[in-house]
């Protein structure tokens, strides 16, 4: 059948319901913040049995009792995400749910847990940019978060104290998952190296893993003075309040983990550049490189979630800050632009790679 336009009924609505779907696509990350902020992931996990009855559930969390339906509802949807497991009641028995692998990493006290980084990217202050997002295209600010707050994320975090903690938490959890799996599979690439600089390192989650794991390597921790001020580091360990842009201490290698997606090719040339003065500086050869972590763009990608998560993170750069997602080809042509010589690309962290450039 077609209407008066052409067009298939059965498609149009088709279509109706797509937009829908995008639409309202905002609610399931909202009821994960909420579960979240709830506790709802910490309860069962916590709870003596693998799966907790709804009522149980309910009980625990002390809602208001006129909104008790309410919580079968927000479970409801986040079973249908992925992120619970629902018990197929038998006669006379109630619903219940259990944890999802997903479901565990929102549990907060695990090493690997997520809740901080899902806090930091749902909180007001980062929604806000995207609200700007079609002003920005049509006016000269570097950035929607500009266009939002006047100012770049950087300075923004300088002034709030609030989202200083929620960008350093959030920087920590990932760096407790990315050390975990460098240093139990990926550990090679850390073997002969006597020192080494985290540039953008934070509070030192990485840092601190790597110099436990090889004692006699000497770490040091690169960040803006705001985020190290006050820490204190170990007989191998130290912090550096400063600029990537301007120095990067001498080390033998420079560890660079989620920080040059954040900038421009221009910028990422600067960052590079600094970094190959570092580990040309200390007069020793043969061990020396860069150690990326970050997305490789793979354009041949069939997993339609995986190809959109890449999208998501390449427009998040384009919002909150002046960089975006590389391909390995766009990758290289930052590496030969900053002048150094080879590169070596293992696709192995998830979505991100780990990639070594040697001068």
């Amino acid at each position: 059948m077609e209407l008066q336009n052409g067009f298939d009924v059965n498609e149009l609505f088709k279509a109706h319901a797509h937009i829908w779907n995008q639409t309202y696509n905002f609610i399931n990350s909202m009821c994960l913040k909420c579960a979240i902020q709830l506790g709802i992931p910490d309860l069962i996990h916590n709870h003596a049995q693998p799966f907790m009855s709804l009522s149980q559930l309910i009980a625990s969390l002390q809602v208001d009792p006129a909104k008790s339906s309410g919580i079968g509802r927000l479970m409801s949807i986040l079973t249908h995400s992925g992120f619970f497991q629902k018990k197929k009641p038998q006669e006379g028995e109630e619903e219940a749910y259990a944890l999802t692998y997903a479901g565990r990493l929102l549990v907060k006290d695990n090493p690997t847990s997520m809740t901080s980084s899902l806090l930091l990217s749902l909180d007001p202050i980062q929604m806000e940019p995207w609200h700007h997002l079609s002003t920005w295209f049509l006016n000269d600010d570097p950035t929607a978060y500009h266009t939002a707050h006047g100012m770049a994320i950087w300075e923004y975090a300088s002034r709030n104290p609030k989202l200083n903690n929620l960008f350093n938490n959030a920087m920590l959890c990932d760096s407790r998952l990315m050390s975990s799996a460098m240093l139990h599979e990926y550990k090679r690439v850390f073997v002969g190296i006597d020192s080494l600089v985290d540039v953008g390192g934070g509070t030192g989650t990485m840092a601190k893993a790597i110099a436990q794991s090889f004692p006699s390597m000497e770490c040091t921790v690169l960040d803006l003075p705001h985020v190290v001020a006050g820490l204190k580091g170990t007989s191998n360990l130290n912090y550096i309040g400063g600029d990537m842009f301007e120095a990067i201490p001498n080390a033998d290698a420079v560890l660079l983990k989620w920080i040059l997606h954040d900038w421009g090719d221009e910028e990422c040339v600067r960052i590079l550049k600094k970094c190959k003065e570092a580990i040309s500086g200390n007069g020793k050869t043969g061990n020396n490189k860069v150690i990326i972590i970050d997305m490789v763009v793979d354009h041949q990608n069939k997993d339609h979630e995986s190809v959109e998560t890449q999208l998501f993170l390449d427009m998040l750069m384009m919002v909150l800050f002046t960089g975006r997602e590389r391909s390995e080809q766009e990758w290289v042509k930052l590496f030969f632009s900053a002048g150094f010589s080879n590169y070596k690309i293992s696709r192995v962290v998830g979505l991100r790679s780990i990639i070594e450039i040697y001068p």
